[in-house]
């Protein structure tokens, strides 16, 4: 999701270390004195209660306000108190930075995408931190156009990001969204492919999303809110005007709904979603006729979910209405409204029925059961097959089938031991074909590892998946380090993909798992609707038992046991260590969640509307209540917390850069043990962090120089 400094106690804090990598614990430097925020009492009356908030000023930074220098001041004293602890794992961060990298590819190309008579690719050059996108006309062997050079566009920018790539029917102009500000706002630009020039139309603050219509000179976009950040206007330009000018086409009343707009895969229909959590809505237009008014494909029901996939006679729609794990229904293109639904495939309480990918003869089903993905293939006609995997613990998915007109279906298939590997399908014969596996540089070796589907018992008796991995020869003796990962918000899955990153962990002794927590969609829609709402404390619980079991089975102890977190799972972290905070050695906390109920009061913040359905709404008493159990802005007591590592970002619009600014200062006043706690704000970056396809690893070598150290391992 979703946002003067004073003397103060030194650390003098030695950690203990067991890893068999390095016998002597690591020597943090003694002496550092961290930053101490000034405190300015604020007092939030809500229901009858006052309460008092000492860093409330830290919101001043974006208001430009009397505060907004120190909040600047405060963020570089945090900084530099982070580049002070850790400066004796200066070299062992380059390191691992240099590890890292050198196991990427860094001249690669990925496999090309056929749509609309060309190939469509993008490569990656020695040395550059983005890449070209690029096609070939008709064959893989024809001259290559690139379409753009991004490393050439982020020169000298910080923060470089484009997307939305959209080319016009004529295949003569290309319509893209970039942000150099890390904050999500794109302006649409439009570049003539005969010519090379970008032309003059610049389309600001949009969601970067440009929809062609087939007359090739129309565009359908969505526009931003450019305070709260809400996409809540679609709007319709022609090439060659003035944006000021663009016709709005359907404008959302329900500050809670995401909207977006897109085209069809058949090339017949432009298409409006809006999206809540709870409730959803199409609008259509034929692609034709760019002018004509959005029709609704059936109004918004409450407590009703829908999804829309255009064929050729007929509408197929996804939906939970009376089926919380979701069918599927087709629909008449001339009366497409629910009293015309006939179901097509049916409920199951075992099975949720993810997603849909239509093509002229067959769709392809994307289901979840026992926590895990299949792929159905479906002829029109009726006789269907699934694609077998054959792991433990994996991640599929349907991607990059531009195409409407085929029988292969390309889909990536990746595990926790296995590099993201892309396949294609023939859906009629079912052969397959590898198309490309990523490289890992360095000589890995799959069958080095080990990869196991673990089943912990929450305190409720629900049995919660973990899905784990090692090198062979760890030992389930308790004496070896491991890291837990959890999200569990938004019916987000975590499958079990893999990270050639975290090798520099396996391969230093420690276990990685995932704690498939309620609040997802593992095991079903049912396990994301006891995570939400006031059922929220059940992800905590979860990753806790799940963090227990871990224990109790002997693949760690608490004393080597860490846990990792961002944004939402920022908000995990932030729960579980108010409510068992000796459970864990240490913590890495990402642009974490942590000031919620602050924020869910302020409807000017970025993505606030748009997750009352998620969270409650505290301006309702129950809902308020219920979130101050758990918030872990205002659940800190005096009393020992874990090692932390928190990471945020000035321009993050998900979860603004406060959150975890506040959360550390009132951590600080509040703990009252001398274990290290960091705050390290990058100060020109977003929620998504760097842009760069290496920068990133900066961070990467962060977190886990931290951790390793911890465990005395700085090699």
């Amino acid at each position: 999701m979703t946002r003067k400094l004073l003397a103060a106690v030194a650390i003098t804090s030695m950690i203990a270390c067991k890893s068999e990598m390095q016998k002597t614990p690591y020597q943090w430097p003694q002496g550092a004195k961290p930053p101490v925020a000034t405190i300015k009492p604020h007092v939030r009356e809500l229901h009858g209660e006052k309460v008092v908030d000492n860093y409330y000023w830290m919101y001043d930074y974006f208001g430009k306000g009397p505060d907004s220098t120190k909040v600047i001041e405060y963020l570089n004293a945090e900084n530099a108190y982070v580049d002070t602890v850790m400066s004796g794992l200066k070299q062992f961060r380059e390191d691992l930075f240099q590890e890292m990298k050198a196991r990427i590819k860094e001249k690669d190309e990925s496999v090309p995408v056929f749509k609309n008579g060309y190939y469509y690719y993008t490569r990656t050059e020695d040395g550059k931190q983005y890449y070209k996108y690029c096609r070939k006309k008709g064959s893989l062997t024809a001259p290559e156009e690139i379409l753009l050079d991004v490393d050439k566009m982020a020169e000298g920018k910080a923060y470089y990001a484009a997307r939305g790539f959209s080319v016009s029917e004529d295949n003569k102009l290309l319509a893209y969204g970039v942000d150099e500000v890390s904050r999500r706002q794109y302006v649409i630009h439009v570049k003539n492919l005969e010519t090379g020039e970008v032309m003059n139309d610049r389309i600001a603050n949009t969601e970067g999303d440009p929809t062609w219509a087939n007359d090739n000179k129309t565009i359908f976009y969505t526009g931003k809110n450019p305070q709260t950040l809400l996409s809540e206007k679609i709007k319709r330009h022609t090439i060659g005007t003035n944006a000021a000018q663009d016709a709005v086409v359907y404008e959302e009343q329900d500050k809670s709904n995401y909207i977006g707009v897109g085209k069809s895969k058949n090339n017949r229909h432009i298409m409006i979603y809006s999206y809540a959590t709870l409730s959803s809505e199409y609008r259509s237009i034929d692609a034709a006729t760019p002018t004509a008014p959005f029709k609704v494909f059936q109004p918004r029901m409450k407590d009703v979910l829908y999804d829309v996939i255009p064929l050729a006679d007929k509408f197929l729609v996804r939906t939970n209405l009376n089926a919380k794990n979701f069918r599927l229904m087709e629909a008449p293109l001339d009366k497409p409204g629910v009293e015309n639904w006939k179901e097509v495939i049916p409920h199951r309480t075992d099975v949720l029925l993810e997603g849909v990918e239509e093509f002229k003869d067959f769709v392809v089903i994307s289901e979840r059961q026992n926590g895990l993905i299949k792929l159905r293939v479906r002829n029109l006609n009726g006789n269907e097959h699934y694609i077998d995997f054959g792991e433990p613990a994996y991640d599929a998915y349907a991607s990059g089938n531009p195409e409407y007109n085929t029988t292969n279906l390309r889909y990536n298939y990746t595990s926790l031991t296995t590099p993201n590997s892309v396949y294609d399908y023939n859906m009629v014969s079912k052969d397959k074909k590898l198309m490309k596996q990523t490289e890992v540089l360095g000589g890995y070796d799959a069958k080095e590892y080990v990869t196991e589907r673990l089943y912990a018992t929450a305190r409720d008796g629900v049995k919660i998946p973990i899905s784990i991995v090692y090198k062979k020869g760890f030992e389930k003796d308790g004496n070896a380090p491991l890291l837990l990962y959890g999200y569990g918000s938004y019916g987000a899955s975590m499958d079990a993909a893999f990270n050639s990153s975290r090798l520099s962990l396996l391969n230093r002794g420690f276990a990685y798992a995932i704690a498939h927590i309620r609040g997802g969609q593992e095991m079903g829609r049912h396990w994301y609707e006891e995570g939400k709402m006031m059922k929220k404390m059940n992800t905590f619980n979860d990753f806790i038992d799940a963090g227990k079991f871990l224990v109790s089975e002997k693949y760690t102890a608490k004393e080597h046991l860490y846990a990792m977190g961002g944004s939402a799972g920022g908000l995990l972290m932030g729960a579980v260590i108010n409510l068992e905070p000796e459970l864990f050695h240490g913590i890495v906390a990402q642009v974490p969640f942590v000031d919620m109920i602050n924020t869910m009061l302020d409807e000017s913040i970025p993505l606030t509307t748009n997750e009352f359905d998620e969270w409650g709404n505290p301006k309702n008493k129950d809902a308020y209540m219920y979130m101050k159990t758990y918030s872990p802005y205002e659940n800190i007591e005096k009393k020992a917390y874990p090692h932390m590592l928190v990471t945020t970002g000035l321009h993050d619009s998900q979860v603004q850069y406060f959150e975890p600014a506040k959360w550390v200062a009132k951590l600080r006043a509040m703990k009252t043990d001398n274990n290290l706690l960091l705050l390290k704000t990058e100060m020109a970056y977003g929620h998504g962090g760097a842009s760069g396809r290496f920068d990133y690893l900066k961070d990467v070598a962060l977190n886990y120089a931290f951790l390793l150290a911890l465990e005395g391992i700085t090699k």
